[in-house]
């Protein structure tokens, strides 16, 4: 359908200044996208993985928004509260609990031989925040090594290799 198609079916669209999402549609668009993941028999772990980056990153982008600092640690905890309000709503519907056994040493019981409880969503959701939040530093250690050349989309590009990468890993595994 071309522009002029769509245009003519919603004239209203004329008068749109600008489009802003609401983090609760937010949230419930990335669970319907989350489920249908999961429902194609992709790791809940994979799935908390995107879902982690995407809510840390809709975090770093409203934290820039806002230009003047009212609150010390200001950034982080508007990352720390998009984190929250997106990952909780959805344990209890994506979130699975996995068996973790370690076997180093000792007894059955002690600290280092025991069968550990994870959900699963949860920890690929940290581990995807933590990639996003890590990006910028990486990109910059890069651009420091090829001697203050950029790759096209390097920010990008890496998050986006990056999680790939951590995603096949994690889906090989479990």
């Amino acid at each position: 359908m071309n522009l002029k198609k769509l245009l003519a079916l919603f004239p209203f669209l004329l008068f749109i200044k600008s489009a802003y999402a609401h983090c609760p549609l937010c949230t419930a668009g990335a669970a319907v996208a989350a489920g249908g993941a999961v429902w194609l028999g992709i790791s809940k772990a994979v799935v908390g993985i995107f879902i982690g980056a995407f809510a840390v990153s809709m975090g770093w982008w409203v934290s820039r928004l806002i230009k003047r600092r009212y609150v010390p640690l200001q950034r982080f905890l508007l990352i720390l509260l998009s984190f929250i309000t997106t990952i909780i709503p959805l344990l209890p519907i994506i979130g699975g609990k996995h068996p973790v056994y370690i076997s180093l040493i000792g007894g059955y019981g002690s600290l280092l031989n025991r069968t550990y409880i994870f959900d699963i969503f949860l920890v690929g959701s940290i581990l995807g925040g933590f990639v996003v939040s890590i990006t910028p530093w990486l990109s910059k250690k890069l651009t420091v090594y090829r001697n203050g050349k950029l790759i096209p989309y390097q920010g990008i590009l890496l998050t986006f290799i990056l999680l790939a990468l951590i995603s096949i890993i994690i889906e090989g595994i479990l």
